[in-house]
């Protein structure tokens, strides 16, 4: 199913450098299953006690922490600062604020791991200029309800108050967010071009193609 609009409210960290033992520490990463890790994001942020994966013990909320709060408790898109992702390089980070229901992170920059991992996950990473930020931040921070909405076709970000923010991303990134397609896909994408190339190559060289036996 295509995927081009991505609105929700906004859960405003103002934090630069959030690590991905930040996002999800290490105790959650037994398990590869993609799932279930969404109770456990940020999680040393979020919780007074420790966890463990899969555990039913009953843990004290930290009340000055967003996303024990409303509406924020509820928001589809994460606003950052720089260098978000960064550290180890576990793709269970990007599982993480998928599976809590978080579909879009905006940032001035990325981890390089980080991003090409949420790419993959279908988890789009906006990268903005700074000032941009900055008036998101402000924005957002003044008032409790503030709501994006993300066409990931046109590029854009559109504000309450109807600003709209273009964005840039890689055409295949792009085809992976709002399809959902892996390697093979995208690759399968150009097969009358492969099949082009493959039947000039046998035409103009064909002793590439002979066998041993045909020499």
């Amino acid at each position: 199913m295509k995927k081009t609009i991505i609105k929700g409210q906004v859960i405003p960290i103002n934090e630069s450098n959030i690590d991905t033992d930040i996002i999800i520490p290490k105790q959650y990463l037994k398990s590869i299953k993609k799932t279930g890790f969404g109770p456990y994001l940020f999680d040393s942020w979020r919780y007074e006690e420790p966890g463990e994966l899969d555990s039913k013990v009953s843990r004290t909320p930290k009340s000055k922490f967003i996303l024990n709060k409303k509406p924020y408790s509820n928001g589809k898109i994460l606003l950052v600062g720089d260098n978000f992702g960064c550290g180890s390089s576990r793709e269970h980070a990007v599982w993480a604020i998928k599976d809590y229901g978080i579909d879009a992170v905006i940032s001035p920059s990325f981890a390089d791991i980080f991003f090409r991992n949420s790419i993959k996950n279908q988890l789009l990473p906006i990268k903005l200029e700074k000032q941009n930020i900055i008036n998101l931040f402000s924005e957002c921070l003044s008032s409790n309800q503030y709501e994006l909405t993300i066409d990931i076709e046109k590029q854009t970000i559109t504000s309450p108050n109807n600003e709209i923010i273009k964005f840039d991303i890689d055409a295949n990134d792009k085809d992976r967010i709002m399809f959902g397609y892996d390697d093979i896909e995208l690759t399968l994408k150009n097969k009358d071009k492969i099949l082009s190339y493959e039947n000039n190559m046998k035409k103009n060289k064909p002793w590439l193609f002979k066998r041993d036996n045909e020499k």
